[in-house]
């Protein structure tokens, strides 16, 4: 399993999540679009330059790794609460 579905979701169905939880991941998935229309955007300039082109790609995948591993967390914290 890819660790950005996260082990909460496989645990869970979508109605069974808390509102926050919902919340949580609804509010990290506009980030990655954000992080996507905003790599849209700045491709023009970019790939002109191939450093800039691999910085941009870069920054974007790190950026929606970094995301998806928060939320990865999270869902990890919550099952162990569960546990508890």
């Amino acid at each position: 399993m890819s660790p950005l579905v996260g082990y909460g979701l496989a645990m869970r169905s979508w109605g069974k999540f808390p509102r926050s939880a919902k919340i949580k991941t609804v509010g990290y998935a506009i980030s990655v679009v954000s992080v996507v229309l905003l790599a849209v955007v700045s491709w023009k300039n970019a790939q002109k330059d191939p450093v800039l082109a691999l910085c941009l790609f870069g920054g974007a995948a790190t950026s929606m790794l970094g995301m998806g591993l928060r939320w990865w967390s999270y869902e990890i914290e919550e099952t162990e609460k569960i546990g508890r």
